[in-house]
């Protein structure tokens, strides 16, 4: 049975489903399922597979280029990139500087982000169809 809110003496103000960052944030939960629904055969998440075509379009990039990029903290993206390095789909070296680290996609990376693309399409054609071409150009 799904639980029901119900009201609280502050009024409606204080309901979460009026909460617009609950609401977004609930909407991307929902989105993010679809994606990792869809990409699971290629044993990628969105959040890798984010990632991963980011990378790729930069060639090569250090992890504060990185961040600002795919807009999450470095904490955050230092722990998805750890990952993907220690699945062998991109390289973290050390930058020009020592204080900088270079991340690069290996030709593993490469495979399976090219597998992993016809998945992404579908999905991407599922929002698409589900919220149009003119929405989702907006988002």
């Amino acid at each position: 049975m799904t639980p029901t809110l119900r009201s609280q003496s502050r009024g409606e103000t204080s309901d979460p489903r009026r909460c617009a960052c609950f609401n977004v944030r609930k909407a991307a939960r929902a989105v993010t399922q679809l994606y990792d629904d869809i990409l699971r055969p290629s044993g990628l998440r969105i959040t890798q597979f984010s990632l991963l075509q980011v990378i790729q379009l930069t060639g090569s990039s250090n992890i504060t280029d990185l961040a600002e990029m795919a807009v999450m903290d470095r904490t955050t993206l230092t722990r998805n990139l750890r990952l993907l390095a220690e699945a062998g789909l991109i390289t973290i070296r050390e930058g020009d500087d020592a204080r900088v680290r270079e991340v690069s996609l290996t030709a593993i990376g490469q495979a399976r982000l090219s597998a992993a693309l016809p998945y992404w399409e579908k999905a991407q054609r599922q929002m698409t169809d589900a919220i149009g071409p003119a929405r989702l150009e907006r988002l």
